[in-house]
């Protein structure tokens, strides 16, 4: 299986990013040997996406925690400021808890035996809008549960603090009012503190929690005696000299060696947060040191940790028995009817309905899209596509889908004979537009393809049984919202009424999903659009 990016170097050490995508808000927690790591999955479902490593070098994806975020009525259509944000992955009393802060609903937590589950309902601890970016510590020392969360200004009104409670051990009622714990507008230069992590080290309270706005930010951290405070603070990990922009909202692990290190995302723009690997110390007065004198590292030497092959998280896809990766989310609830499902029985392949709808003109729009993360900064990504569909304007295709989107796929026409079409939307526009002039699909199959190289500029092509030949003009993927640019694979269909059908639109079937880190060498038909006729080398 391809894998198009990789940071283990194979020769003791490590390049950053360790997880090249849109991990955003990582936190991580050591059992054992192993060390597993959550991040923020907003309003698509599943939810709570959890990674699984041994030398918190190579990661893979094992699932997620929620089966569906909710409330479904809120989260039905695609929402990327809503749902779950920046959660905290913890292991305590035998359990794994992940608790976070939804900025319209509250604080709520869920909890499992195994990583692998099966996890509790979601439990809402403290309901409230703007509460977010929740964190609990259960003092092994005194045996007192504690929680903290930051404030979201466009939810409440309050920004820049962070709020503590004292905590029942069962994770589920708090036991006072709360109190400001950290007033950042007290401190000079200090704006925009959220994403805490609460710990005990030492004899202290500690508070890891950035500032300074996602873009060009610091890491923080923040220390007392007493849960309750007073906590001085200490810039310990900036951008300094690096091309490491506001390195930002991680968490602190120890491994099985006594070794500590500090995971934390760096935004880059429609590749999303993607998550580096930092090592740590402790200086003379007991203060954090992260990263190299506490400016990022862009490479290092490996954990020490017990050998573990070199990895990443899938992204390639056969759909064996039409069932998809766990690599795959859906952008919101889906539809029921918008996946035909899976059986040991069945061919591989995924096969989409082609759901009927009036938003097929604007793919920001519609829940029933499955989407992945951009898995690297340059990468080629190709998919088969076969469209069972007569219906006048039934579409399926592979997409990038973000503030604004593009799409390359097999539409049905107007005799109900498919046909290969190129379409994007702007950010600032309500529908789509044809990228490139449609040509035909005898058979209503294709072989899709994008290929995409620095700065998240893609480049669309298809093969409908002549050769890979390009299509439109090369398009910049946007991130949407706080969420990366996504690739994506859906099917749609007019709604019903006079001049459509009213029963089943068809189906779409995806097959042999495949992503390399190079674009291959493959000759292009020339076009007077491309007159060199060849891809990038």
């Amino acid at each position: 299986m391809n894998r198009p990016w990789t940071a283990d170097l194979g020769n003791g050490t490590y390049r950053n990013p360790v997880l090249n995508a849109d991990w955003s808000d990582p936190d991580v927690v050591r059992v054992g040997e192993d060390h597993y790591l959550t991040a923020s999955s907003f309003g698509r479902s599943p939810g709570l996406p959890l990674l699984h490593s041994r030398d918190l070098v190579n990661w893979t994806l094992i699932g997620h925690a929620l089966d569906r975020v909710g409330p479904a009525d809120d989260l039905a259509r695609p929402c990327h400021d809503a749902g779950v944000w920046a959660p905290s992955l913890r292991h305590h009393a035998g359990r794994f808890w992940i608790f976070w802060g939804d900025p319209d609903h509250g604080v709520q937590q869920v909890n499992a035996e195994h990583i692998e589950g099966p996890w509790s309902a979601p439990h809402l601890l403290k309901p409230g809008r703007g509460l977010i970016d929740a964190c609990p510590l259960w003092d092994e020392e005194t045996g007192e549960a504690y929680l903290v969360h930051a404030w979201a200004k466009s939810r409440s009104g309050i920004k820049n603090r962070l709020t503590g409670h004292r905590m029942s051990a069962d994770g589920r009622a708090l036991l006072d009012e709360g109190r400001t714990l950290v007033d950042a507008d007290r401190i000079p230069g200090w704006f925009t503190l959220e994403g805490p992590k609460l710990h005990r080290h030492d004899g202290y309270f500690w508070i890891f929690a950035p500032a300074g706005g996602v873009e060009t930010g610091w890491q923080g951290a923040f220390r007392s005696r007493d849960f309750s405070g007073p906590y001085e603070e200490r810039v310990v990990l900036s951008q300094g000299r690096t091309d490491v922009n506001g390195p930002h909202q991680g968490g602190w692990v120890r491994t099985a060696a006594g070794e500590d290190w500090f995971l934390h995302f760096q935004a880059r723009g429609a590749y999303g947060r993607v998550v580096h690997l930092q090592p740590m110390c402790w200086d003379a007065e007991g203060w954090p040191v992260i990263g190299d004198a506490g400016e990022p590292v862009s490479t290092h030497s490996k954990p020490a940790a017990p050998e573990q092959p070199v990895t990443a998280p899938a992204v390639d896809d056969d759909f064996p028995g039409g069932a998809h990766g766990k690599q795959w989310q859906w952008t919101a609830g889906p539809r029921p009817d918008a996946w035909t499902g899976h059986s040991e029985h069945a061919a591989d392949g995924l096969r989409l309905t082609c759901v009927r709808t009036t938003d097929a003109h604007d793919l920001r729009l519609l829940p029933n899209v499955l989407v992945q993360r951009l898995p690297a900064e340059e990468f080629t990504v190709e998919v088969d596509l076969v469209l069972h569909s007569a219906e006048p304007g039934a579409k399926a295709g592979l997409a990038v889908l973000g503030g604004a989107f593009c799409w390359i796929g097999l539409e049905a026409g107007e005799d109900g004979t498919p046909r290969l079409v190129h379409r994007y939307a702007e950010g600032v526009a309500e529908s789509e537009r044809d990228a490139a002039g449609a040509r035909a699909s005898p058979d209503g199959r294709a072989r899709l393809r994008i290929e995409v190289t620095a700065g998240a500029r893609c480049r669309f092509s298809a093969d409908t049984g002549d050769g890979f030949r390009p299509s439109g003009q090369v398009f910049a993927a946007t991130p949407w919202r706080w969420v990366a640019a996504l690739l994506g694979l859906f099917a749609t269909a007019p709604p019903a009424g006079p001049g459509t059908g009213t029963g089943p639109a068809g189906t779409a079937l995806f097959t042999a999903f495949r992503a390399t880190h190079r674009p291959p060498q493959q000759q292009y038909a020339a076009t007077p659009t491309d007159p060199t006729g060849k891809s990038r080398p």
